[in-house]
């Protein structure tokens, strides 16, 4: 059952003049269709200005339409009156952790999402523990966010939208602004939540290595939706990413490079396990 849908979506930003009249219009997206079924992992890959931000605001009803639709939770976006359930059920984490932290103390910021939606008090603290251990955070509930690393402000960021229980996570960019222990603790927090608490999960990134235990993968150009398929399908297509202006993981690139100088390596390569299994089938046939 589909989660999210798009539908002929098109989202256009204007430029007006000293006058207010209209003075340049800029498409951001272009005619995307595309559907996420519950419970999915679904990445959206695509160089800056691809639109895939833009998309992904498009889901949590801060940008609407210009034209066709977005089905968030069987509710249409542009209808004013689910904006509330919509928010509720899909909610987002920005790149930046410092924007979205407002609390002076780890457990008061989680809970603060949960209290301006109405959950009863008893219930409030309920869940911020559960948000928090689900994140593996819990033994910094009593911390002042000032005093975490990038990494660990992003978990904190993902159980304040954890802890309103929604039914689906966007994720712009998370990673963005992180070293890359503090990137690999938050992708492996999304995917626990992903698989263990069955929550939907959009991840929008530019890094490759983020997207390979996803189950499908959409990539962006131009605000078109431009290749679709999963994790393996898309890194097969090593140029056609290329002519995007996209990469693929390092381990992919170099097993496609040996398998380009003459060695036979078999499928599509995403991990170092992976490449390094191959290669020990190919020396025991020797």
């Amino acid at each position: 059952m589909s989660i999210i849908k798009a539908e002929d979506l098109i989202f256009e930003y204007k430029k007006l003049d000293d006058a207010g009249e209209v003075e340049s219009v800029h498409r951001a997206v272009d005619n995307v269709n595309l559907e996420v079924n519950k419970g999915e992992f679904i990445a959206i890959l695509g160089h800056n200005g691809s639109g895939k931000s833009t998309l992904a605001k498009h889901i949590n009803a801060i940008l609407l339409p210009s034209e066709g639709s977005m089905w968030v939770c069987g509710k249409d976006t542009k209808e004013e009156d689910d904006t509330w359930f919509i928010r509720q059920n899909a909610g987002m984490v920005f790149q930046n952790p410092d924007n979205q932290i407002i609390g002076t103390v780890v457990e008061e910021d989680v809970g603060f999402g949960p209290e301006n939606i109405g959950v009863p008090t008893e219930d409030i603290w309920t869940r911020v523990e559960n948000a928090l251990k689900s994140v593996g955070m819990i033994k910094y509930r009593h911390h002042s966010p000032n005093k975490l690393s990038g990494g660990q402000k992003q978990r904190v960021a993902i159980a304040g939208v954890v802890a309103m229980k929604p039914q689906c996570i966007i994720l712009d960019e998370p990673t963005a602004m992180l070293d890359p222990n503090g990137r690999q603790e938050v992708i492996k927090t999304v995917l626990e939540l992903n698989k263990k608490e069955g929550v939907t999960v959009i991840l929008i990134t530019h890094y490759m290595e983020e997207v390979i235990s996803a189950d499908r993968v959409f990539v962006m150009e131009s605000g078109q939706v431009v290749m679709t398929g999963t994790p393996r399908e898309i890194f097969a297509r090593v140029d056609e990413l290329k002519s995007y202006r996209m990469d693929v993981p390092q381990v992919t690139m170099l097993a496609h490079e040996l398998k380009e100088a003459g060695v036979p390596i078999s499928g599509t390569i995403l991990s170092v396990e992976e490449l390094v299994e191959e290669i020990c089938q190919l020396k025991s046939k020797v």
